[in-house]
């Protein structure tokens, strides 16, 4: 996948060093899942999620020991094991067919109990075509505001990004109302 960072982000530690206890977190679409890893080393409970096999045998092989972590699984039909702090995004928004958004933006709101956040890289350019699928700012904004607010947006260096999101990434945190 082209959005595929092999790696854990900075922005990502740096939410988790910010933060006073582990938050359990829940990663839909988590491809290779290398954040589940980190999270869990730092004894964040964490549940990576993905819809296609092949990334879930893929994740689990790369994972060895802490494969229990990744589970095939639907996003908007998942029942997580426990109840969530953090939704962590990465891609998986913008490889959502704009017809899901709706979904997608409900389905967190259903997650995510009042003073939950949705945490993460949002990629705000307009794409004609996709995946990735870029959200205007304004869309987001108009897809989460009723049931989140946002508390933190600043714009991705390239040294943190991929390629392919490169001057459009923003690390953003909303809060469940």
């Amino acid at each position: 996948m082209p959005w595929d960072a092999a790696g854990v982000p900075r922005a990502l530690r740096e939410f988790v060093a910010s933060e006073a206890a582990p938050q359990a977190t829940l990663i839909p679409g988590c491809g290779a899942a290398y954040e589940a890893a980190w999270l869990d080393g730092q004894g964040w409970p964490v549940r990576a999620i993905d819809f296609s096999p092949v990334a879930v045998e893929q994740a689990k092989a790369l994972l060895g020991s802490r494969a229990e972590l990744v589970d095939e699984a639907d996003f908007f039909a998942y029942t997580p094991p426990f109840t969530i702090d953090v939704i962590y995004e990465r891609a998986f928004l913008c490889a959502l067919p704009r017809t899901l958004w709706q979904d997608y933006a409900r389905r967190v709101a259903q997650l995510l109990p009042s003073g939950a956040r949705l945490a993460g890289f949002f990629f705000l350019r307009e794409t004609p075509k996709g995946p990735p699928f870029g959200i205007a700012p304004e869309a987001l904004d108009a897809l989460l505001a009723q049931d989140f607010v946002c508390e933190v947006d600043h714009p991705v260096d390239a040294a943190d990004s991929v390629p392919v999101f490169a001057g459009a990434e923003h690390w953003m945190v909303w809060r469940r109302r």
